[in-house]
């Protein structure tokens, strides 16, 4: 149980089904090659949703799975370091805490960054804001994911390009295979 107060304020507690977290990453796969040679963070707290993707993103691909310190996490040179320093291939990150961590990576740092994947998720997003990223990392795949709790954390997925970049808007993108979206008006409609 994951307790969330999405936009309303109010907390709830949210269960989240094994079967729906391997169902998430396993039909993921079509969309991603995570792999047992792949490195994630534990970056978030597992009283949010996004940490079920980053734990079990890599235990169930066979992974190796770096729990990052909180004072790390509140330092975003000391997170770049880490991310160096052990080699991390998947990075999961909140658009908010990334723009900070950006102002560390477009710096000139002595790390050499192996992220294959920065996938985003929890708020909205500013593609225009990755430019500088994506001309540094021109391989790395910049994804925008969006989901709330209750469906187990992603419903969507799409890859950032210099498209959407050079268009400075945010997009969603389509459901993850076996997921449906509507588009609802006040009437739910």
């Amino acid at each position: 149980v994951i307790y969330t107060s999405g936009t309303t304020g109010r907390p709830k507690g949210t269960l989240i089904e094994h079967k729906n977290v391997v169902r998430l990453l396993f039909n993921d796969k079509k969309l991603f090659d995570f792999g047992p040679s792949d490195t994630w963070t534990l970056f978030h707290s597992f009283c949010f949703d996004f940490s079920v993707w980053e734990m079990y993103g890599a235990l169930l691909y066979g992974g190796k799975l770096v729990i990052v310190p909180p004072l790390t996490a509140k330092n975003p040179a000391d997170f770049l370091a880490l991310l160096g320093r052990e080699q991390v291939t998947i990075l999961n990150q909140t658009p908010t805490y990334f723009y900070q961590l950006l102002r560390e990576v477009l710096t000139d740092h002595p790390y050499d960054l192996r992220i294959r994947n920065v996938i985003f998720g929890g708020e909205a997003l500013s593609p225009l804001l990755l430019k500088g990223f994506k001309t540094k990392y021109p391989t790395t795949k910049l994804i925008n994911m969006y989901g709330i709790t209750e469906t187990t954390v992603h419903v969507t997925y799409k890859e950032i390009t210099w498209v959407e970049m050079e268009a400075a808007k945010s997009n969603i993108g389509k459901p993850i295979p076996t997921l449906r979206v509507y588009v609802l008006d006040e009437s739910c409609r």
